[in-house]
């Protein structure tokens, strides 16, 4: 599991921090004033912060699209295409796009015919039960397939756009695929912001899926690695779609392997033109900027792209869950444990209380979990939570996950939880925990990340998932409005039995071991 602990509470304060620290005197602007927000006719939403520190500025390019927005049979589509947004456009990374484009039509044409043909033969021969052996007209197919791969290949200037970045100074340059949102991110010297703008404005307007074949399976490979070759990575890939039955929250971001295996250059741009537009784009700049002139530059640029049609809705939401539900994945290592509990999403008075909640439970050595298990009783190697899994667009969930150390079971880390657990509910939280929590919450404004690239992730994080960054503004003074009852109630509401999912990670037993129990079994 991705640990994002405390990181909607933590990103909050960074950015309230980061915005009312400079400059120091009494008549500092408000993060409201501090903040300027400009939204183009095309409905994309730029929010700049002027910091003249140094000669830099950090973007942060956010889609409110990710694993969410998927359709069954098409999973893995919004983290494929940030893979092949880095490919180039029609001018970045080619060589002649004219006859480059001539050769991507067939070779697209060719794939989909050949993939078609190779599950059309396999089934029949599956049903026929004969071995699988291609017919003479899907192996010339191949040869064709092949061919036309590498006369594409001719034509590509590898990594172009990252190269053109880093020759002018850029640093950072990455991007990333979650459940709610994708991101792109670059810093620059100050006075390449228009070399910024001219790559990114072309990359949402022209992209060109260049190496389609190829990246699918660099995904392909990635998805074995991460997941199906990962103890971590198959425990939570299964807890997570136990605990999901509906919502989309419960499908792998990376997608099911089937699915990755059959999508198509067709199906990628078709969402790429459905999510990519631009009227669902916020891109945050924060550093060494004229507002005014950023914002002509960006209208100069980005204005350009007619906006794309209407988002879809998403409709499906997850029932009330009725009953514990627990999950076993055996695997050659050391066990490992996760509980979820089902909340509600952002915005929702009880998600602050779930703050604090993690707060006292896991974080640092003098916290409720890891002072039991780990440190007193030695149950447990690690313990930690999270706050919102996997994302906070939708109802998600509180995750309390832990490693057993040895010879101690995970049957005795779960246990133990659930005894910290009933004492959160009869046991109201004292002064002086209380106290540390806050004092915990105002340590990590002094040491949390206060840089122009933190800055703008927060800022685009929120207006995408939020509606506004002004969602920050007031997080701290709702935090610290919780009350020890608020704790009861919400720990008493929402983290029941019948409202958790388990996952065990049980270590396989090899096959010889497994035979020799069989022979000593009366």
């Amino acid at each position: 599991m991705i640990n994002m602990k405390r990181a909607r509470m933590v990103a909050c304060l960074i950015v309230v921090a980061a915005l009312t620290t400079a400059p120091s005197h009494a008549s500092s602007p408000s993060l409201a004033d501090r903040v300027i927000e400009h939204k183009l006719a095309n409905g994309m939403t730029v929010l700049m912060v002027e910091r003249h520190q140094a000669p830099i500025v950090s973007i942060n390019m956010t889609f409110g699209v990710g694993g969410v927005n998927e359709q069954v049979g098409q999973t893995g589509l919004a983290h494929l295409y940030e893979h092949m947004a880095f490919k180039g456009t029609r001018s970045v990374g080619t060589r002649d796009f004219e006859k480059e484009q001539a050769v991507l039509d067939e070779l697209t044409q060719v794939g989909t015919e050949l993939e078609q043909r190779e599950r059309e033969e396999s089934a029949r021969a599956q049903t026929e039960g004969k071995a699988s052996t291609f017919s003479p007209a899907l192996q010339q197919l191949q040869r064709r397939f092949k061919e036309l791969q590498d006369k594409a290949g001719e034509y590509v200037v590898g990594n172009e756009m990252a190269l053109l970045y880093q020759r002018h100074g850029g640093v950072g340059l990455n991007a990333s695929t979650g459940k709610d949102i994708t991101r792109y991110v670059i810093s620059l010297p100050a006075n390449r912001l228009p070399l910024w703008a001219s790559l990114e404005s072309d990359r949402m307007a022209h992209p060109v899926l260049r190496e389609f074949y190829k990246e699918r399976g660099v995904v392909m490979e990635e998805r074995r690695l991460r997941t199906d070759d990962s103890p971590n990575g198959l425990l939570y890939e299964t807890f997570t779609s136990t605990a999901f039955q509906a919502h989309q929250y419960g499908v792998p971001t990376i997608g099911w392997g089937s699915d990755i295996l059959s999508l198509t250059p067709a199906a990628t741009e078709a969402f790429f033109k459905t999510y990519y537009g631009p009227n669902n784009a916020t891109v945050a700049i924060v550093g060494d900027i004229n507002p005014k002139e950023v914002i002509a530059l960006i209208e100069g640029t980005f204005g350009k792209i007619p906006s794309a049609p209407p988002i879809p809705t998403l409709v499906t939401e997850e029932p009330p869950q009725r009953g514990e539900r627990r999950v076993e994945i055996e695997f050659d290592a050391e066990p490992a444990l996760a509980i979820g509990y089902h909340k509600p999403t952002i915005g929702h008075p009880d998600d602050f209380v779930f703050d604090v909640i993690d707060e006292v439970l896991t974080e640092g050595v003098t916290s409720r979990l890891y002072s039991s298990l780990v440190r007193d009783k030695r149950l447990a190697a690690s313990v930690l939570s999270d706050t919102n899994y996997p994302g906070v667009r939708a109802p998600n969930l509180f995750v309390i996950a832990a490693t057993p150390l040895a010879p101690h079971t995970t049957a005795e880390v779960e246990a133990a939880i659930y005894e910290e657990l009933e004492r959160l509910k009869t046991e109201p939280i004292s002064a002086k925990e209380f106290e540390r929590v806050l004092n915990g919450l105002d340590a990590d404004l002094v040491r949390s990340l206060r840089s122009n690239s933190g800055l703008a992730s927060q800022l685009a994080f929120y207006q995408t998932v939020a509606g506004s960054w002004r969602y920050v503004v007031n997080a701290r003074d709702r935090i610290a409005a919780v009350t020890p009852a608020d704790v009861q109630r919400v720990v008493t509401q929402y983290l029941t039995k019948a409202n958790r999912t388990v996952g065990v990670l049980v270590k396989k037993i090899p096959d010889k071991k497994m035979a020799a129990v069989r022979e000593v079994q009366p």
